[in-house]
């Protein structure tokens, strides 16, 4: 009897190890496949993953109004007339970090060309999102979007990302992920010389 006993508790282990096993190799597999197709760079929660200037259809942009970490009110449709660039970010991602000293930079030499920035903090805790403007140094307005109405009425698929408004109030061009200063350049330039 001791050894059915044995036989049955060695066929319960290993009915335990195959449904403990197959699960993990194909979570593994899945896991394997995922970094293959990205580069081996997993993206994070809410940081896009597909970088680049993305596909629009033209049209007018969504009014909003932002109160910024100054306190003042911006709202979109008072831009009409300027290029504005809205760049959804948040304090915690490495990607929007990296970028802000390139929007800084970018903010204080075209905004005497009528170019105008808005950044809109999502998914951030107020205090942190205004100690990051402060730190990198922009000095364009920028707020939270803290009920997410701005970020749904716009699409927002993750961050970094921005919307290029014409001075008509038309959405004319949209750019997932960080820019360097030479996209960045690139595309100010293109839709200031834009008739």
């Amino acid at each position: 009897m001791t050894q059915d006993a044995d036989r049955r508790a060695n066929r319960q282990r290993l009915i335990v190890m195959a449904l403990v096993a197959v699960p993990l190799i194909a979570f593994f597999a899945v896991l394997g496949v995922a970094l293959s197709r990205s580069g081996g760079v997993p993206a994070g929660v809410a940081i896009n993953s597909t970088l680049g200037e993305s596909e629009i259809q033209t049209e007018v942009a969504r009014d909003f109004a932002l109160t910024t970490f100054d306190g003042e009110v911006v709202r979109l449709s008072d831009l009409r007339g300027s290029h504005v660039m809205v760049d959804f970010w948040s304090s915690w991602c490495p990607p929007c970090i990296e970028e802000a000293p390139v929007l800084a930079d970018a903010y204080d030499r075209y905004r005497t060309q009528g170019v105008e920035f808005v950044g809109v903090a999502v998914w951030d805790v107020d205090e942190e999102a205004a100690r990051f403007i402060e730190e990198s140094g922009a000095s364009y307005p920028a707020g939270a979007d803290t009920r997410g109405v701005i970020g749904v009425d716009y699409g927002l698929t993750g961050i970094p990302e921005k919307y290029f408004i014409d001075p008509e109030g038309r959405i004319v061009r949209k750019y997932v992920g960080p820019m360097t200063a030479e996209t960045l350049d690139g595309v100010l330039q293109e839709l200031l010389a834009a008739p």
